[in-house]
């Protein structure tokens, strides 16, 4: 049974890091395109970072230089590295698995999801 969890959310001050783990059970992770996106109340669901099965990986204009997104194959997971956290930051964060090993931040592509981990930044 294919199975995504996320950890590592919560609550941090502005300017603060917190590290997204997303651990896959029930298939191989790195023969994936793995996504990261967020939901803020009353939003939509929104494409943050991902990383295809060959390690390339795409950002969002509004985390590029702030987040990082890399994948431990030994451990069948992927993390998402947050620095420099802004209030607008603050939203639950799904990981994704597609079925293709490609790299897209469009939730249409993707065919796995967890259950998400909130993530709060004050001001």
């Amino acid at each position: 049974q294919v199975q995504l969890t996320e950890s590592g959310g919560g609550l941090v001050q502005a300017g603060g890091s917190l590290k997204l783990s997303c651990a896959a059970s029930g298939f191989t992770l790195h023969y994936h395109g793995i996504g990261w996106f967020r939901q803020a109340p009353g939003m939509g669901r929104e494409g943050v970072s991902c990383i295809s099965s060959s390690g390339g990986t795409n950002y969002v204009d509004s985390v590029k230089g702030r987040f990082t997104t890399s994948r431990d194959n030994a451990k069948n997971t992927v993390y998402l590295q947050m620095n420099s956290l802004k209030p607008e930051d603050t939203a639950v964060y799904y990981c994704a698995a597609a079925k293709e090993g490609s790299c897209t931040l469009w939730t249409s592509d993707y065919d796995y999801w967890g259950r998400g981990n909130q993530v709060a930044v004050s001001s």
